[in-house]
């Protein structure tokens, strides 16, 4: 049994060597822990630190792609190296590395194939109250779009069993937390969470510049994945909004038309045909997307096939 554990690194030379010296080396169930360091196009010679440290492995990649491009770069070379289990964790030392025998505890044991490091966004005492109530907020709507009970659902200390590593992709630009877990969900892979420990922060956060900037990237995140999976549920849905105040419009009119008074309401009956004709133009794009989601999903298994057989 081999683990690997992985750092994306965006210039972290200076804090580096000690997260690095957290690691355990040996854990229990573990024959074999392996380090590997993503170096996400760093220009403070990250790269180098790695290497001096040893017993590191070292992914230098030529230019900087960005939190979700890092973390999908180190999933794949980690699997080229053999992992059975894949735990990320953070560079900056954010997470008590003892507590990564109690994170892959669960695939070792078969109750799970992802497990997710919670935090306790609700009481973190480094959040302020603004930022607690919106991880909250946040994690619940992850949990109810991924079919899930995810209480922290952007913490980035997770372990991956092989075969959930090989199913998981990436696409946002931005960060992998929240849409490998909506996959995860939609995929019916068996998602835990497990209590951890966090040490005090270092540094500002480098992904989020502001709350601002954080609700927009994760909405436009969700919205994203959760249509992904769901297109027909998540069209179907819009255009409803649309004709059913078009039939109500439709019914206001007749009744009128019937009394005698339908002339003085022909402006109600032209935004009755427009909504209805948009409405149940939404429905046919639902339609037409769930069948390119059907597709997609024969790509994504297609996908895992190939991997299986480069293994």
């Amino acid at each position: 049994m081999k683990l690997v554990i992985q750092i994306p690194c965006y210039n972290e030379a200076a804090v580096l060597p000690e997260t690095l010296h957290q690691l355990p080396r040996e854990i229990e169930g573990v024959d074999e822990v392996e380090i590997l360091v993503i170096d996400d196009g760093s220009s403070d010679h990250t790269a180098e630190v790695a290497h001096k440290l040893g017993r590191v492995h070292v992914l230098s990649l030529p230019f900087h792609v960005g939190l979700a491009g890092a973390f999908y770069a180190g999933i794949d070379q980690a699997l080229k190296m053999g992992a059975d289990i894949i735990v990320n964790t953070d560079a900056d030392n954010q997470y008590v590395a003892e507590d990564i025998a109690k994170l892959i505890k669960p695939i070792l044991q078969g109750e799970a194939e992802i497990v997710v490091g919670d935090r306790g966004v609700a009481t973190l005492p480094t959040f302020s109250p603004l930022k607690r109530k919106l991880q909250v907020l946040g994690s619940r709507v992850v949990s109810t779009a991924a079919g899930l009970k995810i209480p922290d659902a952007t913490s980035g200390f997770r372990a991956l069993s092989r075969e959930a590593a090989l199913r998981t992709l990436v696409l946002s630009d931005y960060s992998y937390t929240l849409e490998t877990l909506i996959q995860a969900g939609n995929k019916g892979m068996r998602v835990v969470s497990v209590p951890v420990r966090t040490n005090p922060p270092r540094r500002p956060s480098r992904l989020m510049k502001g709350i601002g900037d954080y609700l927009n990237h994760s909405t436009a995140t969700i919205l994203r994945s959760y249509t992904m999976y769901r297109p027909l549920r998540v069209f179907l849905s819009a255009g409803l909004v649309l004709i059913i105040p078009g039939l109500i419009l439709v019914l206001r009119f007749l009744l009128f038309f019937i009394r005698g008074e339908g002339g003085g309401h022909i402006q109600s009956l032209i935004l009755a045909a427009v909504l209805l004709i948009v409405g149940f133009q939404t429905g046919l794009i639902g339609l037409v997307a769930d069948l390119i989601s059907k597709n997609r999903r024969i790509l994504e298994e297609i996908l895992y096939r190939i991997k299986k057989m480069e293994e």
